[in-house]
């Protein structure tokens, strides 16, 4: 008699063997105990190649076939199901790891659903049944997911904080017309409200992916699911809110992409009139979309027709609300709240799912990013500014990229209410802004704020005088000083006086000879003799802190002296952290630093010299990048992923980059990479592994996602923008820069487009194509795409990085990253537009 078989290698080989097998047994378990049951499947779509899915369904060639309905006995402790069909026969081992989810028409008090059951919608749109999160398969959840689509995107939990550890588990009606999850001691896990329904209820699955419980005579709705909403809002879900009752449907996010219990952010709607979209983070605003108008929201102002048409915005007189989507181009859409925050629509096209809409787009998108009377303008650098008439409340910070503390009048108003005439205040309109919030709807005006101002703010011709004769005033003074200054500079250096000030002696008084061990201080007048007065032949380079310059010593020694701009933006915290780090960093893959001077205003970091330079020079210049071929290439992403790993796991600090990127690659004579510019560096203590800071820094394309969006940063922040250098290193081009085809597709929209259809050899530097291999190329554009995912759990970490360069294993497929897609939003979002933050919580009424 053939056997039922358990492990998967036997289960494997029956799946692809074409030899006949025996009609099965009744099967019964070492304690007797069985479980019957009958079931009847007619015209169903079987997968089977033999490959099972881990997520619960049968993948490969779509066999379609008849099964006829077969009696059998289910063992709960092996869960071993045989099918036997007229044209195949299929054997599904262990429910727990393997299942062949059997779909029925509805819940009712006498048919529960176990698990590797489902309930599918009518048209067989939506699936519910248990599944397990990725890389949490001993958790089982109860779930509605889209049918047929792989890999799984679950809509819906029911026991979101309570998941079940069982495989007897079932979700059932009990006679109150109630919906129970039970675990295996009939303990209720979950449930919904109790109803009063008498004769019976079952509970079915609408195709707008609705799970619905009606009582059987009356058809009265009892308890539906788009009245407990999850992470994602599907057509016909909407959000709501009912000041009378108290009630409020809300999005809540997952608390992470493998735990679907209740996260950190929540999506509402605000019952002012008219309404506009928050998403908070516990008791704090993250993000809103300004009021609903009409047929768009007026936080987005280049809200198009095809973006603006499926949203609906509904409010009463008696004091409720509803917002909803109906996407009319596809039945697959959904509105999704991130573990992030973010909130991304998506529509399935093909085998795709493309991303629409995603807010927060952009940094200025971020609630307050800027403070109180803030402008923030995602064209300029840096991007907050205060408006015509106000200053920053707290210079320093702000200088330094902390813009919370936001900005005050600069000239107070006059508010006696007794003003006339040329005394009287005025207002300055802004245009092409996200408003504050207001409560009182105007129909006049659009998007433009005006702002009350003194009129000296905007002067006059006596206004004018006086700023004439200030200007005269401190153009000679500056004439003066200028002179008396190059008289004082002539001394000092004729006379080899070196002069250290008050603010000197803080600088140095800052550095402990325990932080900086090994380390020289130069005078001024030794770098000024090395780089030949910082002549313009010596110079290197520049870049965002300041201009870069070659030098010779004495003793013949070449050097790279980094001359920090005053208006660079890197002070004392960022000098002092360079110093502190790199000289405390020894490793053959990170630059080395020799020095510094500290004279007057001058900051300079002295390094080792780097003869050919950093890599940008070399992949941005048609002829030099033919000197760098494949196999150098290839050694110098090793490199630098060698590096961070010492950065990350092997040396004493352990210290994450922030701001790696290919202009922060040197390379020396032997084409050694060498990581630099550690001024934005942060080093983590004991066993903490990330951090958060309300100043991001970095620049713009190598930023994580979680990192430019929430100021989170870790281990994986590096790791993404590893990915993007990697890409960078096979392709030739620079993020910032590249464009392809009409629609503009970025560098990682480009990549992944490439990987998918060919594996990624088109991503190559053409200059480099005769010398590489093929199979590495493909493997490397792959490593990058998994760098750049857009879940920080998703990327590998250091180690993993740097296994998967050097060996030949395995390699998971990358998700399609979020910041590869639609270009088009952010290049023309961004392009002019202002988000102000909020000024007042006082009504705005038109004047």
């Amino acid at each position: 008699m053939w056997k039922p078989h358990t492990n998967t290698l036997e289960l494997l080989s029956i799946l692809t063997a074409k030899s006949d097998l025996p009609s099965p047994e009744q099967h019964t378990g070492g304690d007797g105990s069985q479980a019957n049951a009958l079931i009847a499947i007619n015209e169903k779509n079987l997968w089977s190649n033999g490959g099972f899915s881990p997520r619960g369904t049968i993948r490969g060639k779509k066999i379609r076939t008849t099964l006829r309905c077969l009696s059998f006995s289910v063992n709960m402790e092996t869960a071993t199901m045989i099918f036997q069909s007229e044209v195949n026969q299929c054997v599904v081992e262990k429910v727990k790891y393997w299942t062949l989810c059997i779909s029925f028409a509805g819940i009712t008090t006498e048919s529960p659903l176990s698990i590797g059951q489902t309930l599918s919608s009518s048209n067989e749109i939506y699936e519910l049944g248990f599944f397990s999160p990725p890389d949490n398969s001993q958790n089982q959840y109860v779930g509605i997911w889209f049918k047929g689509i792989i890999p799984r995107v679950v809509v819906w939990v029911a026991n979101r904080e309570k998941p079940v550890t069982d495989s007897t588990a079932h979700l059932a009606i009990n006679i109150n017309g109630s919906l129970l999850l039970l675990d295996g001691k009939h303990g209720v896990v979950w449930s919904t409200r109790e109803s009063s329904a008498s004769n019976g209820s079952r509970a079915e699955l609408s195709d707008e992916g609705n799970l619905i419980v009606t009582d059987n005579v009356s058809g009265r709705r009892l308890w539906d699911s788009f009245e407990n909403l999850g992470d994602t809002l599907l057509p016909f879900s909407p959000l709501t809110y009912n000041l009378a009752t108290g009630e409020k449907r809300v999005l809540t996010s997952w608390k992470s992409y493998t735990d679907p219990s209740r996260g950190d952010f929540v999506a509402h709607i605000t019952p002012q009139v008219p309404s506009q979209l928050f998403t908070m983070r516990g008791s704090t605003p993250y993000y809103r979309t300004g009021p609903w108008a009409k047929t768009r929201f007026s936080g987005i102002p280049l809200m198009d027709e095809t973006l603006a048409s499926p949203f609906s915005f509904q409010q009463d007189a008696n004091g409720s609300g509803s917002f909803s989507y109906v996407d009319r181009s596809s039945k697959l859409s959904r509105l999704l709240i991130t573990s992030e925050g973010t909130l991304m629509r998506f529509r399935h096209i093909g085998t795709e799912w493309e991303v629409r809409y995603q807010a927060p787009a952009n940094p200025c998108d971020v609630y307050s990013v800027c403070g109180p009377f803030g402008l923030c303008i995602m064209s300029d650098s840096p991007k907050c500014k205060c408006f015509k008439g106000f200053v920053p409340k707290f210079p320093e910070e702000w200088n330094r990229g902390n813009w919370t503390g936001g900005c005050l009048r600069r000239t107070e108003l006059d508010c006696q209410g007794n003003s006339t005439g040329k005394l009287a205040n005025v207002f300055h309109p802004v245009a092409n802004i996200k408003p504050p919030d207001f409560y009182t709807f105007f129909s006049a005006g659009g998007e433009i704020l005006s702002i009350r101002l003194a009129r000296s703010e905007l002067g006059g011709n006596k206004h004018k005088k006086t700023i004439l004769a200030i200007a005269v005033s401190i153009s000679l003074f500056v004439i003066l000083g200028s002179a008396a200054y190059g008289f004082y500079r002539y001394k000092v250096k004729h006379n080899a006086i070196i002069t250290t000030d008050a603010s000197e002696d803080s600088w140095r008084k800052g550095l402990k000879p325990q932080d900086v061990p090994g380390l020289n201080f130069f005078a001024m007048n030794t770098i000024e003799t090395a780089t030949n007065n910082f002549s313009l032949s010596n110079k290197l380079g520049q870049g965002g802190f300041g201009s870069v310059y070659k030098g010779k010593l004495q003793d013949g020694k070449e050097i790279a002296v980094k001359r920090l701009s005053s208006s660079s933006g890197q002070g004392k915290e960022e000098f002092m952290n360079e110093i502190v780090l790199i000289s405390k960093l020894q490793h053959k893959n990170l630059v080395r630093i020799l020095g510094c001077c500290i004279e007057g205003e001058e900051r300079l970091l002295i390094y080792e010299f780097m003869l050919n330079k950093s890599l940008d020079t070399f992949l941005l210049d048609s002829r030099k990048r033919l000197e760098i071929d494949w196999p150098k290439r290839f050694g110098i992403i090793q490199g630098i992923a060698r590096g961070l790993l010492y950065l990350h796991r092997d040396s004493r600090l352990k210290v994450i980059h922030r701001d790696l990127k290919v202009s922060n690659i040197l390379l020396d004579e032997k084409m050694t990479p060498k990581i630099s510019d550690f001024g934005l560096a942060r080093m983590f203590q004991g066993t903490e592994y990330q951090d958060n800071t309300r100043r991001v820094v970095g620049t713009l394309g190598y930023m994580a996602p979680e990192y430019a969006w929430t100021g989170t940063f870790s281990e994986k922040s590096d790791i993404y923008s590893f990915g993007v250098l990697l890409l960078e290193i096979i392709s030739g081009e620079k993020i910032s820069r590249f464009s392809y085809g009409a629609e503009g597709k970025t560098l990682l929209a480009y990549a992944w487009e490439s990987w998918y259809e060919n594996g990624g050899i088109d991503l190559l530097d053409k200059d480099v194509a005769n010398s590489c291999q093929p199979l590495e190329v493909k493997r490397c554009v792959q490593i990058g795409l998994l760098c750049v995912q857009h879940q920080p759990a998703d990327r590998p970490n250091t180690l993993e990085l740097l296994s998967l360069l050097t060996t030949t294993s395995d390699l998971q497929s990358p998700e399609q990253p979020t910041f590869a897609l639609h270009k088009r939003d952010d290049r023309y979002l961004c392009k002019g537009l202002s988000t102000v933050d909020e000024i007042t919580q006082s009504a705005i009424l038109g004047r």
